[in-house]
């Protein structure tokens, strides 16, 4: 006995099992970004001038890229829907490589970071001055006037939730490139159109925590 009913129901089971998976992810992202604004509203002086010691253009950069990747992830889906096999993989292979560039520039900037000691455990230090401004910052504070601890838990919660980005990412380069190489076979029935469409809304959903992550981390303390 066939699983579905036809191809209309498969595609809405498949789509529905898509968003509550995405549903969970909300709730675990979204229990990770309230630990963030509670510990950043008691510690407002370290967590300020941690924030300005990252390097917000270097972030601009890699959100460019995802949008990147998040335009093309559509237009395979826009292919799939339409037919076009070759077209789904390009846009498809252009999704990796979108998404390993955002990875390697992040890669670079986590090597920045270790270079300036700012990766939490014990040769984490605070930098009295560095690419951003801790050394003074926000109000007139100075890196002596810090508490070490809770300069150190803005970099816990920093590597925690980028760390897990970046594992979602690599999740997704892995299965948008298995997708790619099923529909070049043809392995799926049609054209894969409800298979691309649902890693796509994988795929937008790590885009969209990245667009979350990025102005919490990066820009609130930036100064004008």
């Amino acid at each position: 006995m066939p699983q579905f009913d036809d191809v209309h129901q498969q595609a809405y089971s498949s789509t529905l099992g898509m968003w509550l998976f995405l549903v969970t992810e909300v709730m675990f992202f979204g229990g990770l970004i309230a630990a963030y604004t509670v510990y950043r509203a008691r510690w407002p002086e370290e967590f300020a001038a941690a924030s300005r010691h990252l390097l917000w253009p270097v972030g601009f950069v890699n959100t460019i890229v995802l949008l990147g990747s998040s335009l093309a992830m559509a237009l395979a889906v826009r292919a799939a829907h339409l037919g076009r096999d070759r077209e789904t993989v390009r846009w498809l292979v252009a999704t990796m490589v979108l998404g390993t560039a955002f990875l390697g520039i992040k890669a670079t900037e986590y090597y920045i970071d270790y270079r300036e000691n700012l990766i939490p455990g014990a040769s984490f230090r605070v930098p009295a001055e560095g690419h951003g401004e801790a050394g003074a910052g926000h109000g007139g504070e100075t890196a002596a006037s810090l508490d070490p601890g809770h300069f150190q838990m803005f970099f816990v919660l920093y590597f925690f939730m980028t760390g897990l980005h970046a594992f979602h990412m690599i999740v997704g380069i892995t299965l948008v490139g298995i997708f790619a190489y099923l529909v070049r076979t043809k392995w799926f029935s049609g054209h894969g159109g409800t298979q691309v469409e649902v890693i796509g809304l994988y795929w937008h959903f790590v885009d969209v925590v990245w667009v979350f992550l990025y102005p919490l981390l990066y820009l609130i303390d930036i100064r004008p």
